[in-house]
Formats: structure tokens, sequence, C-alpha cells
């Protein structure tokens, strides 16, 4: 049944690059993984740690660190705070007092200093070093003054009271905490080349003149040749050298149908040959082949988008200068007046309270929960930055197959000859193609079904390579295929079939004819299935003022036929990967912020490129890694979710923002003492309740974002 299961070449209107990419290879040619396939990353020359850098304050770190740091710091928190002398006299309770108990704040604060606080005290000093001050710095500074002051208070030395502890497990857990929620959300560059590798086999069945041998891809050399067999993939460019079959190269072009290939033309490695073996010469392999170009085109445009970065460290180190400034002039001011130990103490508590713990929350909460939110919307968000830019993008761009369309053909139309009933043509179609598991045979046996008509059993089924299938039906041989069938059989088309099937291949149609013992009877009309959900998505963009775009590989024709169907505003036809990305700067270059949705491999590098890279669920691996966002349940609307909760998480960022930043513009200056003269001074407890009380407001604000409904089903 295989050997047939993809002959209608003319016909084929389906795309499986999702299934190929996701490992469904027959057994003996298992694909490579991040972890088992070394040699596919250092055969294509892949940077493989060019993101880690990306981040430069979690340079090092990884999402694992911050939460198991977290976790373990919150339990030390408890009876650090709840033994606080400082904290039991604001909530107006006596802590327990046992020999010992006034030891357990400086000693579990101390671990929570020395644990938790590593990986701040660590980016502090290498933000000193590189004389780039930003949040890490600004808390590592704070968190160790809090610590000397605390531990000074403890030992009675200087007759401070700075007992600063409860509040140094606080602010360690909550950049924790911070930090964690932030990790979580960058984007996976490197998860996208290593799916790319993974498109290749870790092996190749190389042919000697004593036989096949196998041996790992990266001993394959330009002029070796190799058996590539049926399901299998290609595993390098080269050119036929003996033997045909269809090529399933999706992955690569974009095309939604599979392609030919025979003695002489070229293969491209990660590509399927989908019905018979064949044998390729090879032609180019590591860094020269077609699929090393894509993760170089994916890692550029990844490496690219990391330059948002600039901007939230430039404010990180204006509040660290503006920390120490104040701590500074504080400390000066107080001196000078002759209260050396007010000065410290005042000094002390601007340090620790302008260390802005609302701040290292209000945008890593509004994330989570705008991720949460989304999640129940169908909405994958993995790049952090993807909620800010969605909301300033100007152009949503659509890859069509797959993602505005099923990716699997339809039956669209029947047309017949005089005398031949269009229900009893379109049911011997189906009689001929049961026993097929091509996508285009089960759509016209599909269709058949759903119109519950009856079936006639056919006998003797062959499949015809490039041109068809046929078989006995009620004694008659009947033959269903394309224009390859008609020339090989040399009869002309009957000129009520030919008109009607114009129109259809002028909308880019495959048309297969039922040809009983000779005679063509009528033919069917097949195309890719539009989403019911495009429409809606297309015209709800549209409402909100985003313009809608499309980009294929397919043919002109097939586009503008998708197009007009959708109210397209802008179409791309006949796009290869490396134009598909270069349309993404295009738009740019306009002056336009572009979101792209796509599914396939040869989407990736557009994906990455643009501000949003939007990838189809079922589509493949690399496509949903290079993405920053995930529609799960392949709805297009769901983008509409996206534009929404964009909108509405921005807002309570610039909430959050300016309430924890109006928070330090008040505290620190009470703190530091600029109305003392009026009696009015803000003490280290109060301070520390204010700044709590600051990150509450913050927290509860985006709780306020649940409220925002998302629903792809109703969109407006």
């Amino acid at each position: 049944m295989e050997d047939h299961s993809r002959h209608h070449n003319d016909a084929g209107t389906t795309r499986e690059a999702g299934r190929s990419a996701r490992g469904d290879t027959p057994p003996g040619h298992a694909v490579a993984t991040s972890a088992d396939a070394p040699a596919h990353h250092a055969g294509h020359g892949l940077q493989d740690d060019h993101v880690v850098h990306a981040h430069g304050q979690h340079a090092g770190h990884s999402t694992a660190m911050f939460k198991n740091r977290f976790w373990l710091t919150l339990a030390l928190s408890v009876p650090v705070v709840y033994f606080s002398p400082m904290f039991g006299h604001l909530l107006g309770y006596m802590p327990p007092q046992f020999p010992g108990s006034a030891w357990i704040p400086p000693v579990l604060g101390t671990v929570i200093y020395l644990y938790g606080g590593q990986p701040f005290l660590k980016g502090g000093l290498n933000e000193l070093k590189s004389r780039q001050p930003g949040m890490m710095l600004l808390i590592a500074m704070a968190i160790s003054v809090a610590f000397v002051a605390s531990w000074a208070t403890s030992l009675g030395i200087g007759g401070f009271d700075l007992d600063f502890w409860w509040e140094l497990a606080l602010l360690v857990a909550i950049m924790l905490l911070g930090h964690w929620i932030e990790m979580r959300a960058l984007g996976s560059a490197r998860g996208a080349l290593d799916a790319l590798a993974a498109l290749l086999p870790d092996e190749a069945e190389r042919v000697s003149d004593a036989g096949t041998e196998t041996v790992s891809v990266s001993e394959l050399r330009p002029g070796d040749t190799v058996l590539v067999r049926s399901g299998a993939r290609v595993p390098a460019d080269g050119t036929v050298v003996d033997g045909q079959a269809e090529f399933d190269e999706s992955m690569i072009s974009g095309e939604s149908r599979t392609v030919p290939r025979s003695p002489g033309a070229p293969v491209v490695a990660g590509t399927v040959a989908t019905d018979n073996t064949v044998r390729v010469r090879v032609a180019a392999v590591g860094d020269d082949t077609a699929l090393a170009g894509i993760q170089r085109l994916v890692a550029e445009a990844q490496a690219s988008s990391s330059k948002a970065q600039a901007l939230a460290d430039r404010a990180a180190a204006f509040l660290f200068y503006f920390a120490a400034g104040a701590g500074v002039i504080t400390f000066i001011a107080w001196t000078l007046l002759g209260n050396v130990p007010e000065a410290v103490t005042r000094t002390v508590t601007v340090l620790v309270i302008a260390c802005p713990h609302a701040l290292g929350l209000a945008i890593p909460l509004v994330i989570a929960i705008s991720t949460e939110q989304a999640a129940r919307a169908g909405v994958l968000i993995k790049n952090r930055m993807a909620l800010e830019r969605m909301r300033t993008i100007d152009v949503v761009l659509f890859d069509k197959t797959g993602t505005l369309t099923k990716g699997e053909p339809e039956l669209k139309d029947v047309a017949v000859v005089e005398g031949v009933d269009r229900d009893e043509l379109l049911a011997l179609a189906a009689a001929v193609e049961a026993d097929s598991e091509h996508p285009v045979a089960r759509a016209i046996v599909r269709a058949a079904r759903e119109k519950r008509l009856e079936i006639p059993q056919a006998t003797g089924f062959t499949s015809m390579t490039g041109r068809g299938v046929r078989a006995t039906v009620n004694g008659k041989n009947v033959q269903v295929g394309g224009p390859a069938l008609l020339r090989e059989l040399g009869i002309p088309e009957p000129a009520a079939v030919a008109e009607a099937t114009k129109a259809w291949r002028d909308r880019g149609a495959a048309v297969l004819h039922v040809v009983e013992d000779g005679e063509i009877l009528g033919a069917v009309g097949l195309e890719d299935a539009i989403r019911p959900e495009s429409r809606q998505a297309v015209a709800a963009l549209q409402n909100r003022g985003i313009k809608v775009a499309m980009i294929t590989g397919d043919a002109k024709q097939v586009a503008q036929a998708v197009a007009q169907e959708l109210n397209i505003d802008e179409v791309f036809a006949e796009v290869l990967p490396a134009d598909k990305d270069k349309k993404v700067a295009e738009l740019q270059a306009r002056g336009l912020k572009v979101a792209m949705v796509g599914d396939g491999v040869n989407d990736s590098p557009a994906l990455a490129r643009a501000e949003v890279g939007i990838a189809i669920g079922a589509g493949t691996d690399v496509a949903m890694e290079s993405a920053d966002v995930v529609l799960v349940d392949n709805d297009p609307r769901a983008v509409l979710s996206m534009v929404d909760l964009s909108r509405a998480s921005y807002r309570k960022m610039w909430q959050n923002l300016i309430w924890a930043t109006g928070y330090n513009v008040v505290s620190v200056p009470l703190a530091a003492g600029v109305l003392a003269p009026v009696g009015i001074v803000l003490s280290p407890a109060a301070g520390a309740v204010l700044m709590s009380v600051s990150t509450i407001v913050v927290a509860l604000n985006a709780q306020l974002l649940r409220r925002v409904e998302l629903n792809p089903a109703e969109v407006r």
C-alpha cells in the first residue's frame, strides 16, 4: 500500500513537514537530538552558546538554579521573619524567646545572603568589573548593606538599631522569584537550532564497490553515493543518480505537494523520499547544505532580536546611580550636621529601601499572569518580550499552508460529461482510491462518505508512479490521475470537463480525471482547505487597524485565490526560505513592525526575524522553537487574543512601573531625612513596611489582568 500512497504528483496538496520534523522515521533511521548528535552541530558550524550571552545579567544562570534557590530561600525566610524583633514590633507580637532564639535571624539570614544572594553578588561584581552597573549591582548593594548593618546590630556594634534580617530575607526571595519568572519567559533559541540539526539522520548508507555500509553523516564527503530508502531523509545535499521517487520538500520550499525527483534532479538534506528508494550523489555537506543555511538565518535573526535588552539595562543603570547617589548625599548631609550615628542609620535605610522590590516584580508578575491567561486562550508565550512587542505590530504576516489553510486537500468540485451523474463519478473515484493512503485519495473518499454515497468494491488496485492509480470496479478498468495520465493515454479532455478544470487550475486547484475503459467520465478538483477561523481572524485584525499579509511557497494563482477569499491586504507568493526572511526584512524596512505566523521549517528564519514570531501548534518543532508564541489549537483567531492581551498587559506594566518608581521617589527622600526639620522622618521599620506595601500593590494590580476576557471563538 505504501508504494501507491504518494503518486499523484500533479495533484498532491499535502504538507507533512510537521510529522517529519517530529521524527516519524522508519526503524534504522533515527534522527539526532541535541543530546546525542554533537556531530551535527559541529558539522554545521553552530555556535551553541550564541544565545547564552544575549541577556547579560543572566549569563551562566539557569531557570532551575533560580527556582531551587527561591524555594530554599523562601523556606528559610519564614523563621527569619517570624523571629525578627522589628517585624514582631510592627505586627504587635513578641517573638518566642529561648536559648539561641536571638541567633535564628542572623544565622539563617547569613545562609540566605550567601546562598540565595549568590547570583546577585556575582552578577553585581561582574557589572562592577565591566563598569556597566545594572539591576544585579543594585540588588547586591542593597543586600550587602542590609547584611553588614544587621550583623552590626546583632553583635551590638556601634549602637545601631538596624535589624534588617527579615528585610534581607524577603528582598532576596522576591528578587529570586522575579528572576525565575523572567528566565522562564526567555525564548529558547538554542532549542531551535537543535531541532534543525535533528532533521538530519544520524547515519547514512554509503554505497561502495563492496556494497553498502552504514556511516555517520559527518563522515560523508562530496562525491560519495548514498542510498535513501522510502520514508527516509536525505543525509546531505546532492543529485539523484539512480531511481525516481516523490520527495516531501515542504520543510525547505514551503510547497505543499510532493515533488518527483529522477536521475539528474537535485535533492536537499532533510527532505524525505516518500515512496521509492533512490541513490544520491553527495554534492554538499556541513556548512554548505541548504539546511545549514537556514540554521545560520535562524541564529542571525535571533541574535538581532536580543538588542531589545539595551533599554532595560539602561533603566537598571539609572536606578543604581540614583540609589548610590542618594546614599552618598544622605551620609554627607547628616555627617555635616554632626550626627554620625544618624548619618549611618539614614544611609543604610536609604540604600536598603531604594532597591526596587516592587520594580523587580512589576514586569515579571505581569508577564507571568499574562502567560497564564494566554495559555487558557490557546496561546503559549515563550519569549518575555513578545507581549510588549505585540501591541506595536503593524502587520501580521501569515504563512498560507498549514496556517490560514489546513495543509491538506479538500474536494471542491466535480465536473462530468453528459450522461454521467456527479455523485456516481465521485463514488467511482472513491472506490479506486479507497485503498490508497495518499492525502488526495483520503480527501476523495472522505467527501464521498460525507455525502453518504454507496462506494462500490474495487479490486486489483495498482499505483502508477507519477500518473495516478487504477483498479477494477464493476468489471471495468478505472483510472484516476492528473494530466500525466491523460498524456500517457493520449486522450483529449472533453470540452464540458475542460471548461471547469481550467477554472480550477486558475485557482491553483489540483485536478484528477476519472477514466473508465479509456474514456474520460469527468474530473474532481481539490484545494488546500481554508480554515473556517481564518476569515474571522483576518477581519478582526483589520478592525483593530492591523494590516494582514500572506506569504507562501505556492504558485501565485494559488496564493491569489486564498487571498481574495480572505480579503488579505498583501500577498507574497513563490517565496523560498531565504526570501521569506527577506520579505520580513522588507516589511520592516518600510517602517512596519511585523508579527509572523507560520508552521514549517522554512518559516523558522522569518519567525525569528520578525518582532513577534508565532508558530501554529501543529507545525514543526523548529518553527515552534524559533517562535516567541505558539498557538496550541491551530486557531489563527488566537492571534487576536495575543493582541488584546498585549495591550492590556502593557497598561499594567506601566501602572506597576509608575507605582514602583513613585514609591522610590517619595520614600528615598523621606528615608534620607529631608523633612527631618519639620519632624517627619521615615524610620527603617516604616520604610520596610512601605516597601512591602508597594510590592503588594504591584502584585494586586497585576492580578487584575485575570479579568481580561480572551476567547478566540468570539473575536470581534
